[in-house]
């Protein structure tokens, strides 16, 4: 690892931007508009383009747009899956994506250590922390932090939106107390070329990195950048076992009770029956098979200062810190 410094960088020259915000997930968006106008404003670059999703189009389209004329930059605002979205358009380009957090949900934004600060993820894109990250592929879409098959995504679907408007990623906990004691899947799992094996596991996530809602790291040696994807089967039976799993997250022990973890580039999980799958946290058609392969540096993503170090978060406090010239200048505007 790295040693962090502590000097802010030269601020980057002036980009070309576009904002992709789903407009169910930013409950005032003029207010959201002047924080980002605003600020790029006093820093001298121009304002961006503007672009709602749709039902139809959760951001994939507009991201393509912006890709088209020519914008260097897209903030994606709004919840997982404009987030993904935003990704499976951006992977493979040199267009820039910063993740404004918005909705109940946010892995990415969660990763990044900005959940809840828009101000601070705008701070961020100013300060020009940039690193290419690995995307995980799922037929035709891309994600950023993981995918899953099993109690995850049954968490997911048990989850009741209007808790999730209330509490944000702690509603979760209830969708998740309604699975608990359901049946482990019977899945085969082959790792790359390796001989496949078989488990009995509640869930299989594939993550390219570590953090869960509400910041717990699951995959502790997960790298953003290392073409590798993580891989964790977790196996509880009762609610002993659970709580025993989460506190070993919690400590974040090398070794966890009821989870095995292995690595791959291409990871092929069967189950002998239909199962729920999740990407970022987001839903996707339930299926016997998830297949998840990886494109390594795919994505250029606007991270916290130093944007080298492993952890995508490390220094996300500085930029909250320094994110009050922001604030202070959008009170200003609201003032009589």
């Amino acid at each position: 690892m790295r040693t962090p410094t502590t000097s802010r960088p030269p601020p980057p020259s002036a980009l070309r931007t576009a904002v992709v915000v789903n407009p169910t997930k930013v409950a005032d968006r003029d207010d959201l508009r002047r924080t980002i106008t605003g600020a790029l404003s006093a820093a001298g670059w121009p304002e961006p383009m503007w672009l709602e999703t749709t039902a139809d189009d959760p951001g994939a389209g507009q991201s393509g747009q912006a890709v088209r004329d020519g914008v260097q930059l897209v903030f994606a605002c709004g919840g997982d899956g404009t987030v993904m979205a935003c990704v499976t358009a951006l992977a493979g380009t040199d267009v820039a994506l910063a993740v404004l957090p918005a909705g109940t949900g946010n892995l990415l934004a969660a990763n990044l250590g900005l959940t809840g600060d828009v101000a601070a993820a705008v701070e961020v894109v100013l300060q020009g922390g940039r690193r290419r990250i690995d995307v995980g592929v799922v037929g035709e879409q891309s994600f950023a932090v993981m995918a899953g098959m099993g109690f995850d995504a049954h968490m997911l679907d048990a989850t009741n939106s209007t808790a999730k408007k209330h509490l944000g990623w702690l509603a979760y906990a209830a969708g998740a107390a309604k699975h608990l004691r359901d049946r482990p899947m019977r899945i085969r799992i082959t790792l790359d070329d390796r001989p496949s094996f078989t488990r009995r596991p509640r869930t299989v996530i594939v993550g390219n990195v570590g953090r869960l809602q509400g910041g717990m790291r699951l995959l502790n040696d997960a790298q953003p950048d290392d073409g590798l994807l993580d891989v964790a089967v977790l196996s509880p039976r009762t609610l002993r076992h659970w709580v025993s799993l989460g506190w070993g997250l919690l400590r974040r022990r090398g070794t966890v009770a009821r989870m095995e973890t292995f690595t791959a580039t291409r990871v092929q999980i069967r189950s002998n029956r239909v199962q729920p799958r999740q990407l970022d946290g987001d839903l996707i058609a339930p299926a016997r098979e998830l297949l998840v392969t990886v494109r390594p540096k795919a994505l250029l993503l606007c991270v916290p200062q130093p944007d080298t170090d492993p952890d995508l978060a490390h220094d996300a406090d500085a930029a909250r810190r320094e994110a009050g010239d922001i604030r202070e200048a959008l009170a200003a505007q609201k003032s009589p």
